[in-house]
Order: structure tokens, then C-alpha cells, then sequence
């Protein structure tokens, strides 16, 4: 059997797609898989240090909604979907699935010109163009937000590494916190924007620093890659450790007690899989989906959430502190933030893509 995954840009379309990936390779190893990108994405570097073909196509962005806009682009979309075809033919794909960005249109219409079944997988609750249009085409359709509105929409969660799925954050909690140079004894929160780190919330736990330490909190802080610190916290005990980015976040999940971060689709997800309590710090900007992603967490218990422009060092000292010097509130959203988690997505939506795949050929 042979798999075309189409989802690239951001790690938001293209982790899930490989979590899929390597649930299809553990249910059946000699499955063929390709996974098509773009050269402008993401997927460049992270599908082939997943050990995944990576095929390219033209990027061909398309506007948020159903504009006129759409008549600008038919000649380069048209392009690419004849090399989506051309790859499709090449690797004699069985299904194609498609989790959304610019390479996900011009894939779902080579494969429905080819005839090949389709299958849409959307993780946000405010679907993006492309996944609008793929499942005009396709009746296989999965959402990783249980009120998603497409036509045929089953909920199955977001697909997660299973480094991530699989991890019991108190077993390896000591562990996880000497692994960044923490004690093993200490109320810990973990800060993180994404990938690429938030000001925001660089700037209000910076501010905070100093208080925190005060009350014994020791801070496992990601800036991310392209920020800076005007001034970092000095030496100290309890420690403060700001790293420009963390590529064991299954070790920074297990080494916290609660989490201030943004509310993406996929943080949301992996934090209520390994149970980590959060505040989340929606993106300000945008159709206001991290709002979206976090409200079922805070309604449950599992969270809380402030709007980035109340974010402060105040607040963080005056609403989150309290919150990490209680170990049974916090044990308590631990427990509600894991009745919330999806661990079995990506096995499930694997077992789907073979039922759909095997059913047409």
C-alpha cells in the first residue's frame, strides 16, 4: 500500500502528518509512504530527519476565505497540480491525506483527477481554505477539535509523536528536571511561545523573575531561537533557565508542574495527552482560534486562560503563583487536563486511512 501525506508550512500541519506517518510504519513497516511540501516550509527539514520521502510542489498560497482573489491564481495552481499529479502517478498512490497548507490544494484536486480517495484531516476548530475545499471533495473527513464545521466531520484528535503520548511525566519527573539543570524538589513552571517563542510571554515572566524566585518557584523558560533577554536573571537558587529553544519537550513537559504558554492547536493537544495544567495566552491576532483551542481545557478544569494584553509580571505573580504553591490544585487540573487528552489519534486515523485506502483498491 502507498501513502501520500500532503501538510506543509508550519510544524502545526506537518508534525501531525508525521505522527501518522509513524503509526502507519508501526501497523504495517513495508507501507510506502511520501510526504509532498513545498520548499518554503518546515517540512524541508523535519520530514527528513524523520526518515520520510519528501516530494516538492509549487507553492501556491490562496486567500483565508472565498474571495474573487481565487481568480489571481488558477494559471500557478494549475502547475502545481500537475506535478501533485505527476507524483502520484510516480509513486502509484493508493490514498491521499492531507492536514492543510498551501500544498494541500493543489494535492486533494490531482487526486481526485486521478480518482485516488482522499482524506481530510483539520486540527483547527476554524478550518483553513484548503481543508474547506478538500472536503467539498472527499466524505472521509477528521477533526482534532470536536466542533469543527465540515460537512462528514468525525472527531479523532490531533495525531502525536509518541514520545509524546507515551510519557508518565511523574515517573521520569527528576530525571527530566536534572536533564535541564533543575532540582528535583521544586514547584516548576515552564514558559514556551511555540517553536519560535512569544515576546509576550518572554517579557511578563522575565518581569516575574525575581518574585517567583522568592517564593521558591524554579522556571524552565524557551524563548525561542530568533528572541532575545535584555537582561537575564542572574545565578541563582532556585534556578531560572532560559534556553533559545528545547528539542526534548517531552523533558521539559515532565520536568513541570504547570505551563504558561500560547493555546495552538497542537500545544493544546500534547498538554492535556501528559496532563500538564497551563495557562494558556491566546495569539492576539488571527480568526481568534487559540481561544477556540483552549476554552474546552479551562471549561474542564484542565486550564486557564488570559488574554496576551492582561499578560504582566503582576499577573503572573497575582493569578499563577498562588496556583503552583497549591500541589493539590494543581494535581487537580493535572487530573482534568488528562480526561481531556487524545492519545490514540494517530492510530485511530491510521486504522481509518487502511480501512479507506484498502476499500478502493
Amino acid at each position: 500500500m502507498r501513502v501520500v501525506l500532503a501538510g506543509g508550512g508550519t510544524a502545526g500541519h506537518i508534525e501531525p502528518a508525521l505522527a501518522l506517518a509513524d503509526a502507519l510504519r508501526r501497523i504495517d513497516p513495508d507501507i510506502g509512504i511520501t510526504c509532498l511540501g513545498t520548499e518554503r516550509g518546515l517540512e524541508t527539514r523535519l520530514v527528513p530527519e524523520r526518515g520520510y520521502e519528501l516530494r516538492l510542489v509549487p507553492a501556491v498560497p490562496l486567500p483565508r476565505s472565498l474571495t474573487p482573489q481565487l481568480l489571481t491564481v488558477p494559471g500557478r495552481l494549475a502547475g502545481a497540480v500537475g506535478a501533485a499529479t505527476a507524483i502520484l502517478d510516480e509513486v502509484r498512490a493508493d490514498v491521499l491525506v492531507g492536514f492543510g497548507g498551501y500544498v494541500a490544494t493543489p494535492a486533494y484536486l490531482a487526486a481526485r483527477r486521478r480518482g485516488i480517495p482522499v482524506i481530510v484531516h483539520e486540527a483547527n476548530p476554524r478550518p483553513g481554505l484548503a481543508n474547506r475545499l478538500g472536503a467539498r471533495l472527499t466524505d472521509h473527513v477528521f477533526t482534532g477539535h470536536p466542533n469543527t464545521p465540515l460537512p462528514n466531520a468525525q472527531y479523532v484528535g490531533i495525531p502525536l509523536r509518541r514520545d509524546i503520548v507515551q510519557l508518565d511525566r511523574f515517573a521520569v519527573g527528576d530525571k527530566a528536571r536534572s536533564y535541564f539543570g533543575l532540582e528535583e524538589d521544586r514547584p516548576t513552571l515552564l514558559v514556551f511561545g511555540g517553536s519560535q517563542g512569544a515576546l509576550s510571554l518572554n517579557r511578563a515572566a522575565l518581569a516575574a523573575a525575581a518574585r517567583l524566585r522568592a517564593a521558591g518557584i524554579q522556571v524552565l523558560h524557551m524563548i525561542g531561537p530568533k528572541n532575545t533577554v535584555e537582561k537575564e536573571p542572574p545565578p541563582g537558587d532556585p534556578q531560572y533557565v532560559v534556553l533559545p529553544y528545547i528539542d526534548r519537550m517531552d523533558l521539559a513537559y515532565a520536568a513541570a508542574d504547570v505551563a504558561l504558554c500560547r493555546a495552538g492547536a497542537m500545544t493544546c493537544a500534547e498538554l492535556t495527552a501528559v496532563g500538564l495544567p497551563a495557562a494558556y495566552v491566546p495569539l492576539p491576532h488571527g480568526n481568534g482560534e487559540q481561544a477556540l483551542n483552549a476554552e474546552p481545557i479551562v471549561k474542564g478544569g484542565g486550564g486557564i486562560m488570559v488574554h496576551d494584553s492582561e499578560l504582566s509580571g503582576e499577573w503572573i505573580v497575582r493569578t499563577l503563583l498562588p496556583i503552583l504553591l497549591d500541589p493539590e490544585r494543581v494535581a487537580i487540573m493535572s487530573e482534568a487536563a488528562s480526561r481531556l487528552g487524545r492519545k490514540d489519534a494517530a492510530e485511530t486515523l491510521a486504522h481509518h486511512v487502511l480501512r479507506i485506502a484498502g476499500g478502493a483498491r
